[in-house]
């Protein structure tokens, strides 16, 4: 089992266990649990297939469906135990969305050559489930706290493609794209970085243009 296929399972656990923690939110029965950990665990990665033309990569591999599966079952009977779950949440987000980053970026360039390709499958594999995830729970989407989010992935993405460019092991290129996700998300969620946000400026009178 290589680097990427660790990194692709470990990004399917992670996401998974944010969509069961969302269930757990919004105390929902083992069904929904499921689902929520399906959607999130496998949505981005169906995205990115479908997008690239190649076979969906859990219908040929049951793998990724039964870890969706073991992970909601295994929250809905431990999530009480777990103190503040929203916090939990996002941090194991962030993993996720570092893990798959890598991990879409890396399937992009395979099937395409392209590095534009690889970035944009990157930043749609790690973002897409995350946000299935908050549409589909009613929680407040990714996409509009202030908070950098995509712009992690896009780093990530970006790490990684520029890394397998030179030459870098195929092991060095993932640890240098996941590392670059997690540190831009991790700062993101302890510091609170974020870009400027656009703040509209009133119009000029009438009697003031020339």
């Amino acid at each position: 089992m290589n680097a990427i296929t660790l990194l692709d399972y470990a990004g399917v656990t992670v996401f998974a266990a944010t969509g069961a923690l969302a269930a757990s939110r919004k105390q929902l029965d083992i069904i929904g649990y499921l689902f929520l950990a399906s959607v999130t665990g496998i949505g981005g990665g169906t995205f990115r297939d479908l997008i690239l033309g190649v076979p969906v990569f859990w219908v040929g591999n049951r793998v990724y469906v039964l870890i969706c599966a073991l992970v909601a079952v295994l929250v809905f009977f431990t999530a009480y135990r777990i103190e503040s779950r929203y916090k939990l949440l996002l941090w194991l987000d962030a993993v996720g969305l570092a893990a798959f980053s890598v991990m879409g970026a890396a399937k992009g360039l395979a099937i395409t050559g392209s590095p534009v390709v690889a970035i944009v499958t990157g930043v749609l594999t790690a973002t897409f489930g995350g946000i299935l995830r908050d549409l589909l729970a009613g929680e407040p989407s990714v996409l509009l706290k202030p908070e950098i989010y995509v712009s992690a992935a896009l780093a990530g993405a970006a790490v990684f493609t520029l890394g397998a460019l030179v030459g870098l092991p195929p092991y060095a290129a993932d640890l240098a794209g996941f590392v670059a996700a997690f540190a831009v998300r991790g700062g993101a969620l302890r510091f609170g970085w974020a870009f400027p946000s656009y703040k509209s400026r009133p119009g000029r009178k009438p009697e003031d243009i020339p």
